[in-house]
C-alpha cells in the first residue's frame, strides 16, 4: 500500500508498517485514526454491467479480500466531498489533468460504485485515449485514494480467512485508472474483455515501488 502525507510525501507500507503510522494496536473492534493522510489502495475492481449513462458503469471497491490481505467495508465511504470535484486521475498523478470525471455515486453492500465518463478526444487525447483503452480491453484496472476514518484489526477467529484489516469508515479522495490491477477478483464485462483472461493475471511486486520512484 501506498501512503502519502499531506506535505506529499510518498512512504510504501505493509500491514504492520501502516499500524505502526497509524498507532493502532487494538483488535477486534473499529478504531478511529487520527493521521491525517491519503492511503492509495488497489481495489477488487470491476467495470461493471448495466447502465453507465453516458459513461462506463465501473464499481470501484468491494469487500472482498485484496493481495495485501485488508478489506474495505463498502457502506463505510463517505463520498460527498468527492462528488463536489468528482475527478478520475491517471495512475495517482495530481500534476497530470484529470482524464475524466465520475457520475452517479453510491456505495452499498454491493460496493462502492458509479460511472466514469471519459474525456473527449478534442480537447484531451490522452484521456479520450485512455477511455479507448478500456473499452477494448487493454486497461482493466483502478485503485482508489482514501483517507482512514475508522480501522479494525480482526479478532484472531475473524482472521481466519487471512484479513489482517478491515478499514471500516473511510473518505473517498480520488479514483485512478492505472495499468495493473493488484487483486484476484479485477473482472471486466466488457464485450472484448474475457474475465479469464483478468483472472490469470498477476500483478508485479515492483509495480508500486517503481511508482514511488517514478
Amino acid at each position: 500500500m501506498i501512503l502519502r502525507t499531506m506535505s506529499g510525501e510518498f512512504r510504501e507500507v505493509n500491514y504492520e508498517g501502516l499500524l505502526e503510522f497509524l498507532g493502532v494496536k487494538s483488535k477486534g473492534q473499529p478504531v478511529k485514526v487520527s493521521p491525517d493522510i491519503e492511503l492509495i489502495a488497489p481495489v477488487p475492481f470491476t467495470l461493471a454491467d448495466g447502465d453507465g449513462g453516458n459513461g462506463i458503469a465501473w464499481v470501484f471497491s468491494t469487500f472482498d479480500l485484496d493481495r495485501m490481505s485488508e478489506r474495505i467495508d463498502p457502506v463505510g465511504w463517505d463520498f460527498k466531498q468527492f462528488c463536489n470535484n468528482p475527478v478520475i486521475q491517471w495512475a495517482h498523478c495530481f500534476d497530470i489533468p484529470a482524464i475524466g470525471r465520475a457520475e452517479n455515486i453510491v456505495a452499498d453492500d454491493k460496493g462502492l460504485r458509479g460511472s466514469i465518463i471519459f474525456n473527449s478526444k478534442e480537447f484531451d487525447p490522452f484521456g479520450w485515449g485512455i477511455g479507448e483503452r478500456v473499452k477494448a480491453g487493454v486497461i482493466r484496472a483502478g485503485s482508489v485514494g482514501f483517507r482512514p476514518i475508522e480501522i479494525e484489526i480482526p479478532s484472531k477467529k475473524d482472521s481466519e480467512d487471512g484479513t489482517s484489516l478491515i478499514f471500516r469508515k473511510q473518505e473517498l479522495l480520488e479514483f485512478s485508472v492505472c495499468n495493473v490491477p493488484a487483486n484476484p477478483y479485477a473482472l471486466a464485462h466488457l464485450a472484448l474483455a474475457k474475465a479469464a483472461d483478468i483472472n490469470n493475471r498477476k500483478s508485479s511486486p515492483d509495480f508500486w515501488g517503481g511508482f514511488i520512484g517514478a
